[in-house]
């Protein structure tokens, strides 16, 4: 019995296929199929169904898989450990990031290629979600950390999470706009058509829960995924845009007016998250504390557009 056969074994169950599970490998999916044969014949059991539209372990695959993940984990802790007392990090790291957080303030390029310089052997995956989604994958252990609007709502309590950015949420109408004064009640929206952040991004959330317990629901006209199309529409005088606080000068340079969301005021974070309730990779470590490093590792107060 060899690692590599484990390895192989555990990656079929995971995509069920092995035509899948072979291109994952890397491997001619016939060789691939021999080498599991191979295992069962030194086992002396059958480990994989194959009968069906997908491939599925049988009893005696499903008990041998919990050891087989056990060990391909072990083998990957004894390699981290190696590693550490050598001073080298080596394998994957995944980054997960909202749309439009990456800024001169959130310089998390430069992060990146900062580590990337230290650290050579490790790779790095960038992905830009929303944050329902990205915080969904880093449940499924798909990221290993993510820039993420916070949405107000539970988290998970096996998800560290590290608030960088705060901002207040404002309404946005065109410049010229003089039928609402400078503070308009949350109430008042339902009266609107409005232009927000699509669903699943924190923003979104933290508006659509603040309406919730008001009672209405949002009429939500137009959604864009990036805060400066939100603007440039509400420019256009086609609704009321629910957005991060702005500047005055950026206020001006959208060419528009902001109001501020009273009764309740709104505040929308955007923070680090990761798992804490199972090890990550050293290279994964490394990484975070440089990205709470360099993104302050606490509250940062100012408004901004880019809180998505």
């Amino acid at each position: 019995m060899e690692l590599r056969q484990l390895r192989y074994l555990v990656t079929v169950v995971d995509e069920a296929n092995f035509t899948r599970a072979a291109a994952r490998l890397h491997l001619a999916q016939p060789g691939l199929s021999a080498q599991i044969r191979q295992l069962e014949r030194e086992l002396g059991q059958q480990l994989l169904d194959r009968g069906g539209r997908t491939v599925v372990p049988t009893e005696i695959g499903a008990a041998v898989l919990e050891h087989a993940r056990a060990a391909l984990a072990a083998t990957e802790r004894i390699t981290d450990t190696v590693d550490e007392f050598a001073g080298l990090l080596r394998g994957h790291v995944r980054v997960g990031l909202i749309s439009g957080a990456a800024n001169e303030e959130l310089d998390v390029a430069a992060v990146l290629a900062d580590f990337h310089d230290d650290h050579p052997e490790v790779g790095i995956s960038l992905t830009e979600d929303t944050s329902e989604r990205m915080l969904a994958a880093l449940g499924r252990a798909e990221l290993d950390v993510a820039l993420v609007g916070l949405t107000g709502a539970p988290m998970d309590s096996g998800i560290g999470v590290d608030v960088v950015l705060e901002t207040a949420i404002v309404a946005a109408v065109t410049a010229d706009d003089r039928t609402h004064g400078d503070e308009i009640p949350l109430i008042e929206l339902r009266e609107h058509s409005l232009i927000c952040l699509p669903a699943g991004t924190g923003l979104r959330g933290v508006f659509e829960r603040s309406c919730a317990a008001a009672g209405f629901e949002p009429n939500v006209a137009f959604e864009a995924a990036a805060p400066p199309l939100l603007l440039q529409l509400a420019a256009r005088g086609l609704g009321i845009a629910v957005v991060p606080g702005l500047t005055p000068e950026e206020a001006t340079a959208f060419g528009v007016r902001t109001i501020r969301i009273t009764e309740p005021e709104l505040r929308g974070r955007l923070a680090l998250v990761w798992r804490t309730d199972r090890p990550a990779g050293p290279a994964a470590k490394v990484l975070l504390g440089q990205l709470r490093i360099a993104l302050g590792g606490k509250a940062k107060q100012r408004a901004s557009h880019n809180s998505a």
